[in-house]
């Protein structure tokens, strides 16, 4: 089953009322434009938050309403929400980074994402994905924490591979973030170490480990 977009209700009557539009207007357009059974009721519910539009009819508003289908969505999350944003088909994403559109659609379904690494890098292009979005919309933040973990727990380059099939950065930049991830928390860990085997002395590297993902960010982006 299809969930609807995350609609902004409010951007919607806001892009109506500067065009001068009424509802009634609107579902004019719908129904004369698109063959959409509108009426100024549904327009309105749209607008009060009672209802959400469908993809077909968010797109249809969109035209209606002389704006992008990413102007009457809240912030996407999921793939499939990015899309919309971008007012994209299937069809059009799936050719753009080289996957046939049923593999290409069991990805969106699924919220798991298939694709390889070149996939992945004209995925975040299509789509003007930061990395950190990137990797919330494939549903791979929970993979990249454990990858992270081990890396700077253990030897960090046998665990540069793994982060490029996750992350659409360039090997350099993820070399160096996991290798400064590495000597941060090794270092933290010698520290606390000095400290002696105080009660909670382990805080400090749990913690760290805990919020290893917002830090690779930080350090790439910088």
């Amino acid at each position: 089953m299809h969930q609807t977009p995350p609609f902004d209700a409010s951007a919607a009557r806001r892009l109506r009322e500067a065009l001068g539009m009424a509802p009634g207007h609107v579902a004019y357009g719908l129904r004369a434009q698109y063959g959409l059974s509108a009426t100024p009721d549904l327009v309105a519910a749209w607008e009060r938050g009672l209802q959400s539009p469908t993809s077909r009819e968010l797109t249809a508003l969109a035209g209606v309403l002389w704006c992008s289908p990413g102007e009457l969505l809240v912030a996407a999350i999921t793939l499939r929400e990015h899309r919309l944003a971008h007012g994209l088909a299937p069809e059009d994403l799936a050719r753009q980074v080289g996957m046939d559109v049923p593999g290409y659609l069991k990805s969106e379904e699924s919220g798991r994402w298939r694709g390889n690494e070149r996939q992945s890098m004209a995925l975040k292009e299509a789509l003007s994905l930061t990395p950190a979005e990137f990797l919330t919309a494939t549903g791979r933040d929970g993979e990249l924490a454990d990858v992270l973990r081990r890396a700077v727990t253990t030897r960090w380059q046998a665990h540069v591979r793994p982060t490029a099939k996750l992350v659409p950065l360039p090997r350099p930049r993820i070399e160096g973030a996991l290798e400064q991830l590495h000597s941060d928390y090794q270092a933290q860990m010698v520290t606390t170490l000095s400290w002696g085997a105080a009660a909670g002395s382990g805080d400090e590297g749990r913690t760290f480990l805990d919020g290893i993902v917002p830090r690779f960010w930080e350090i790439t982006q910088s």
